[in-house]
């Protein structure tokens, strides 16, 4: 940041020859990596675990398709009950969306269970 001033200090002369040309761009919002990503995995087999966890572990936030294990019901619960631990490993948050999805998301952010409804005119 202290460049960018020292270059609009050069700007404000009245002297030709101490004219710069600022590139903005890189001082637009989004230029840089995003904090917290949104990621979508889908939990057909238990081997897909250790990288949903470590999108958790990263502070992303991931959404899991779990209809893949629905079939085998102990290896369901055994996942899922592994992922509740990483997330209170990380303070966050776990909920299910619908039938076939659940939310995992990082400290800092907390999921509303109640559903958000329109009005009725």
């Amino acid at each position: 940041m202290a460049g960018f001033l020292e270059k609009l200090k050069l700007i404000g002369r009245s002297k030709e020859q101490d004219y710069s040309e600022v590139d903005l761009g890189q001082f637009e919002e989004g230029s840089g990596s995003p904090e917290i990503i949104l990621k979508v995995a889908e939990l057909g087999r238990v081997e897909v675990l250790p990288e949903i966890k470590r999108e958790i572990y990263a502070g992303n936030i991931v959404l899991v398709d779990i209809a893949g294990l629905k079939r085998d019901k102990a290896a369901l619960d055994r996942a899922i009950g592994e992922l509740k631990k990483a997330i209170e490993d990380v303070s966050g948050d776990i909920a299910g969306v619908g039938d076939d999805l659940i939310i995992l998301v990082p400290s800092g952010i907390k999921i509303d269970r109640e559903m958000v409804v329109g009005s009725k005119d």
